[in-house]
């Protein structure tokens, strides 16, 4: 499969997950990018995030204590999730890991456990468990995430923060890192959270206006894949507004990146070395402002 024809075919992918495009036409067109219905089903199967690929950390790692948790939404309610932190440690910083439009699956447990490994204490919510949880079929997950109500959500995610950071054994210092949707609330929460948040790291998230810029108050790190210019059309100035306010935002472009290059169970999408020093940064930046 050329590069060209594996490049139309994330770009189609992407409208039918981000911007509504119906599965039914959304075939249609990848068969034709494709030459032929098979060719169609496999391209489709290196795009599309592997729901049992092989995770990084696994969840019986004897380093790590991990499960299901939950913690106070807005309103006090419980929103459901996973945490994970080291067995054996000293008091550790807390940071909230948001999912993707796919809502809370194995892969965002296993950056969640990847987190715990390098020594903090780690809460991946299931933003979709005040209508019953994350559903098995990635359809109705991103359905039901783009029915959400935006001001819920990001009230529900300072309510964590706060709650992390007063969480029994931590230094009450909090971080959150997101990624494509849950990069979004990270740029939400950096404006919502006000002095509720010590470090914000974006992976390729749709950006507010760059009007809010001027109420962030904790520094972000923001990965930008250069290939996703769907994105970047919000992240870009919304970097430069930081900038112009006097904000601390370090971004990073990646050269040659598609959209979600740091997800491994998705193999057309997946780039190996960004990923790598994505979450390396991700690690030093965390590590400077948290511990």
């Amino acid at each position: 499969m050329s590069r060209d024809v594996t490049a139309d075919a994330i770009r189609l992918h992407d409208r039918f997950t981000h911007e509504g495009l119906d599965r039914r036409s959304f075939m249609a067109e990848l068969t034709r990018i494709a030459s032929g219905s098979a060719a169609a089903l496999a391209l489709l199967s290196s795009i599309e995030a592997r729901a049992q690929a092989r995770p990084i950390v696994q969840a019986n790692d004897p380093r790590i204590e991990a499960g299901p948790s939950q913690l106070p939404g807005a309103d006090g309610a419980s929103i459901a999730g996973y945490a994970a932190s080291r067995r054996v440690g000293t008091r550790s910083a807390s940071v909230l890991v948001v999912h993707e439009n796919r809502g809370l699956n194995e892969h965002i447990r296993d950056v969640t456990r990847r987190l715990a490994v390098a020594g903090f204490h780690a809460f991946a919510p299931d933003f979709l468990s005040r209508g019953g949880g994350t559903p098995a079929d990635e359809d109705a997950a991103r359905a039901a995430i783009g029915r959400l109500d935006l001001s819920q959500s990001t009230a529900d995610g300072v309510a964590m923060l706060r709650a992390l950071a007063a969480r029994p054994g931590g230094n009450g210092k909090v971080g959150v890192v997101g990624f494509c949707w849950g990069g979004a609330m990270v740029n939400r929460l950096a404006v919502a959270a006000e002095g509720d948040l010590d470090a914000g790291v974006v992976f390729y998230g749709p950006a507010p206006a760059p009007a809010e810029a001027p109420r962030v108050q904790a520094p972000l790190l923001i990965h930008l894949a250069e290939k996703d210019e769907r994105v970047n059309a919000t992240a870009l100035p919304w970097v430069l507004a930081l900038r112009q306010a006097g904000k601390s935002v370090r971004a990073i472009n990646y050269h040659g990146a598609e959209h979600a290059f740091h997800n491994d169970t998705s193999a057309a999408r997946y780039h190996p070395e960004h990923a790598r020093r994505a979450w390396a940064e991700t690690l030093r930046f965390f590590r400077e402002h948290l511990n």
